[in-house]
């Protein structure tokens, strides 16, 4: 999926929410916990009661990943109830040296389709690269990330008085431009999130940390959207689990059109 794709379908659905897919089967309602396809079955309804309302989905692999085989079945399923339109995130957080890395992005990029992969950045431009060889595939770089932890390094001041995470995302402008890479940046973040738009205003950020973590949908649209909006809000418990009961897909509908009709204000503004 093109930049220009990107924006057209924002514009289209009037939303920029992406639904997060983090599916776990402890947590999902009691009753689909009784079923041989529990997950199947919740990602199916979510995906139908939520893709009105938003414009991507991020499937976090280590929820399925830890199933083994099965995991992997879950994915490809999964994948095949997102509607084509949509733009579909591999939050897989690989990384790795050149062949490694190859290996992940045929992986996510081949072998399932995915539009985009989130990629640690620690290894430097021969881990990050293999992924950047695929045309209309997209690298997230994790540049400023939502946990309390992003302060053990990404805040780190270097010699020269920048902060690590402002290193990552001035090398990186070396490896891909505005049509290849967009950054991870935590709603927890708002002051560096308005720092780091202006200074990059063009790319698209991957903003998680909305809802259940804190973050501010109003306060991250006013500081981070520009002119094409440029922005995926992420969402995942608070939409997956807005009700634990039969209503779980209702509930799950009520919360997306919520944070949907948010977002058609800045849009239209």
């Amino acid at each position: 999926m093109t930049y220009s794709n990107l924006v057209d379908f924002i514009h289209q659905q009037k939303s920029y929410l992406c639904v997060g897919l983090d599916s776990d089967e402890t947590k999902i309602p009691i009753h689909l916990q009784k079923n041989t396809n529990a997950i199947i079955d919740f990602n199916r309804e979510i995906i139908d009661v939520t893709a009105d309302f938003c414009v991507a989905y991020k499937i976090n692999t280590a929820f399925y990943e830890a199933y083994g085989a099965k995991g992997w079945e879950i994915i490809e399923k999964t994948l095949e109830f997102i509607p084509k339109t949509h733009f579909k995130i591999a939050d897989a957080k690989r990384g790795d040296i050149g062949n490694t890395s190859d290996k992940y992005a045929q992986t996510f990029f081949q072998t399932f389709d995915f539009d985009a992969v989130t990629v640690a950045p620690y290894m430097g431009k021969d881990s990050i690269m293999p992924f950047l060889n695929y045309e209309n595939k997209w690298v997230i770089l994790l540049a400023l990330t939502s946990n309390e932890g992003n302060k053990d390094f990404q805040h780190l001041t270097l010699e020269n008085g920048q902060k690590l995470f402002e290193k990552v995302l001035e090398t990186s402008q070396n490896w891909g431009n505005e049509n290849k890479i967009m950054y991870v940046i935590g709603a927890t973040n708002p002051i560096e999130l308005k720092s780091i738009r202006e200074k990059y205003p063009k790319h698209f950020f991957l903003v998680p940390g909305v809802g259940a973590q804190g973050g501010d949908l109003n306060e991250v649209s006013q500081t981070a959207i520009n002119d094409n909006i440029g922005l995926f809000i992420n969402a995942s418990r608070s939409i997956l689990y807005a009700s634990n009961g039969y209503d779980f897909a209702e509930k799950a509908k009520e919360e997306a059109q919520k944070m949907q009709k948010e977002m058609e204000k800045w849009i239209e503004k």
